[in-house]
């Protein structure tokens, strides 16, 4: 996380933020721990009230849990439900100025999609290892 705070709101919401695009972005993964109060509010100089108001917002949105003793963590299914907040947001509050320039330009669709940065390729998920077990009867020195 960027240490850099602006004034037009309070750091509990910036800091809010930032958690929520690490979310979208993949650095924190459903089930991950999020850096803890006092961890947070030391590096960055923050009261720790301010780093566990921006927390509890996100506990509030039912995208971060609190394990009692053991921390906070991102939820099962934050991934998604920011993505469909965030999707409507932009269409409803973006898309359209985009749009209107777009039409003002008189952009052809292959055009745009030409001009799209290609997406990275998907990662797998790495399958664990498995070693088998020797047959029994079998030694580690053979004749």
């Amino acid at each position: 996380m960027d240490a850099q705070w602006n004034d037009s709101q309070p750091i509990y919401r910036q800091l809010r933020d930032r958690v929520v695009a690490m979310i979208l972005d993949g650095t924190l993964q459903e089930g991950d721990a999020l850096p803890s109060v006092r961890n947070v509010a030391a590096d960055f100089r923050l009261n720790p009230l301010t780093v566990l108001k921006g927390y509890q917002e996100l506990v509030d949105e039912a995208l971060v849990e609190k394990k009692r003793g053991r921390g906070m963590y991102v939820a099962v299914g934050a991934r998604a439900a920011l993505l469909k907040g965030e999707r409507q947001k932009f269409l409803d509050s973006e898309w359209p100025r985009v749009a209107a320039t777009i039409q003002r330009l008189g952009f052809r669709s292959e055009e745009l999609l030409a001009a799209l940065p290609p997406s990275p390729a998907p990662v797998a998920p790495v399958s664990p290892v498995v070693v088998p077990a020797p047959a029994a009867g079998a030694s580690d020195t053979e004749s």
